[in-house]
């Protein structure tokens, strides 16, 4: 309730209060250009820096690894990008904070320590730092987690069905000269 309460109350008055400052000190004109300006700079920034971050995701994927920072990233700069679109000093500053590499990758680092994440072909599961898993399931039910014994079967099969693929139930008629013989 008190981020609710400090997004949709206190972040809007602060705002205001803002824009009434800065358009009694350069003008209401210059004020409203300014919030263009960087409302453009940000836009062009999040192009920019959503294209190399999609870039580095792709070389990470066909490589075989989890592009897990890269999603980070990705999610803070669509978080930077609607900061943007807000009309405001405020939100402007934490939207550009966002779209900054160095920072970007920062707060990217501190999301991630948070979260382990382990996977599977089918499954996938997220861990709280010393809590308990979130599973999504697979298709043959959920894969073992931590404090299971882990063993793995291997196996190979060969497929011995007939080419007529007889339904489940269905028999086929015994040859008698088959048995003569």
């Amino acid at each position: 309730m008190p981020f609710f309460l400090f997004l949709f109350i206190v972040l809007p008055i602060a705002e205001l209060t803002v824009l009434i400052q800065v358009g009694s000190e350069i003008g209401a004109l210059s004020t409203v250009g300014l919030l263009f300006l960087t409302a453009f700079a940000g836009i062009w920034l999040l192009r920019h820096q959503g294209l190399a971050t999609l870039l580095r995701a792709n070389e990470r994927l066909n490589s075989g690894e989890l592009p897990a920072r890269e999603v980070a990233e990705g999610f803070i700069l669509a978080a930077g990008g609607m900061l943007l679109l807000v009309p405001g000093f405020i939100t402007d500053v934490f939207g550009l904070l966002c779209l900054l590499p160095g920072i970007r990758q920062w707060f990217a680092r501190q999301a991630l320590k948070r979260m382990t994440i382990g996977g599977q072909s089918q499954s996938f599961y997220f861990f709280r730092a010393g809590g308990q898993p979130f599973e999504r399931p697979g298709p043959f039910g959920p894969a073992p987690g931590p404090g299971s014994n882990g063993d793995v079967i291997e196996g190979e099969y060969q497929d011995r069905t007939e080419s007529g693929r007889r339904q489940i139930g269905e028999h086929k008629p015994r040859n008698t000269d088959d048995e003569k013989n």
